[in-house]
């Protein structure tokens, strides 16, 4: 055991472990580091809880050789016994740590994991808490396959980095949890430029976009009707339908507005034709998935809802009052797409678009009419799907 080197390690890692960009990265170099120092690992993980409506943990695994890799558990596996009855498990609920002794016939062998580790060779397993400074248990593991196990003097140098570790992974936790709540709430692009620094109310920008607005037929109705969970759940499938056609194809939904939805996909350089493509083929997608939904009556053989695609400049940035944000865009073009979304349902059509987006997609649209539009000083050409115009 080289003791300044783990006195070095423990001091590295109080300094924020800054050699290491990604979370991934510190275990990769901590692990390295305790390996050299005469700690014999053989594999060594983190397990941090997380703040995601999906996603309830992150699992960091070190195995020599193979450096580190990440996986992602969901919220369900909580309930599962391969959850409750294993040892990070039991650390998360108790905050103590654990150790079993596996080169010895007599260790217990009393949680998940413990007898498959024995079968690959492992004579000593630990288990230690990593406690956050609000109070969270998360957990690191450390095994080893020398003969006899881990010594005393291994034991207290991988003690000595835990409360440092631990504070390096709330930190790295924490810039994560801001990141996966910015995505969650107001979408990624958006995200990032919040991270960025773009805070103030009133820092914007002009960008060139295609705009997605799109509603429910006749939600008002059925939620009239409906069990509120029921409505919920429906809502909730709704909108499954639109967000990963939206997304895939490069799309940021910016707002939900009780069954409305409000996207934009950003056109950067001299691609516009091929952004309205993307967001044409999302609304395909988006089309054929809700009209697969069950459970659904709305009392009409209409659409099931409708789209406004529509092609400009929007504002995009912090608007509100006060202390009270909203990351959205705003502009004539926005108004534009409200104004047609509201023709298709007079017309009883799922997918209208100006002529400003039909031209960058002209195979694929075809003329409804030339129509007034409230708040529009001029008469505009709308166009809808072709395969929509064939059918009517």
């Amino acid at each position: 055991m080289d003791d300044d080197r783990i006195k070095a390690i423990v001091e590295w890692l109080a300094d924020g472990a800054r050699t290491a960009a990604a979370p991934q990265l510190v275990l990769l170099e901590l692990c390295e580091r305790m390996v050299e120092a005469g700690v014999p690992l053989w594999r060594t993980a983190a397990f941090v809880r997380t703040l995601h409506p999906q996603i309830m943990g992150r699992r960091f695994l070190w195995v020599p050789d193979a450096g580190v890799t990440v996986s992602e558990a969901p919220h369900d596996l909580l309930a599962t016994p391969t959850y409750r009855d294993s040892p990070v498990a039991r650390v998360c609920l108790s905050g103590q740590g654990l150790r079993r002794r596996l080169a010895d016939p007599a260790c217990p062998i009393d949680l998940n994991t413990l007898a498959e580790l024995r079968e690959e060779g492992v004579t000593d397993y630990v288990a230690t808490p990593l406690i956050f400074t609000d109070g969270a248990v998360h957990a690191a593991t450390w095994t080893t396959r020398t003969p006899g196990g881990f010594s005393d003097a291994h034991i207290a140098a991988i003690e000595s980095v835990v409360a440092p570790l631990a504070r390096v992974a709330e930190v790295r936790a924490l810039r994560r949890l801001a990141g996966n709540l910015l995505d969650t709430y107001v979408g990624h692009q958006a995200g990032e430029r919040i991270l960025s620094g773009h805070i103030r109310r009133g820092d914007s920008e002009a960008i060139a976009a295609a705009i997605w607005l799109s509603d429910m037929r006749g939600f008002t109705m059925m939620a009239d009707r409906l069990p509120p969970k029921t409505t919920i759940d429906l809502l909730n499938r709704y909108f499954d339908c639109q967000i990963p056609a939206i997304a895939e194809r490069g799309g940021e939904v910016l707002k939900f507005m009780g069954d409305g939805l409000l996207a934009i996909f950003p056109i950067e350089g001299h691609d516009t034709d091929a952004v309205c493509r993307r967001a044409l083929d999302a609304a395909r997608q988006a089309r054929e998935d809700i009209a697969g939904l069950d459970g659904w009556d709305n009392g009409t053989n209409g659409p099931r809802f409708g789209l406004a695609l529509h092609l400009g400049e929007v504002l995009y940035g912090n608007i509100g009052g006060g202390e009270r944000l909203d990351f959205t865009c705003i502009g004539p073009a926005v108004n534009m797409a409200a104004r047609i979304e509201r023709l298709a349902a007079a017309l009883g059509r799922t997918v209208l678009a100006s002529s400003r987006f039909a031209r960058e997609c002209q195979a694929d649209m075809a003329g409804v009419g030339d129509f007034v539009l409230p708040g529009i000083s001029e008469t505009q050409a709308i166009y809808g799907l072709a395969e929509e115009a064939s059918r009517s």
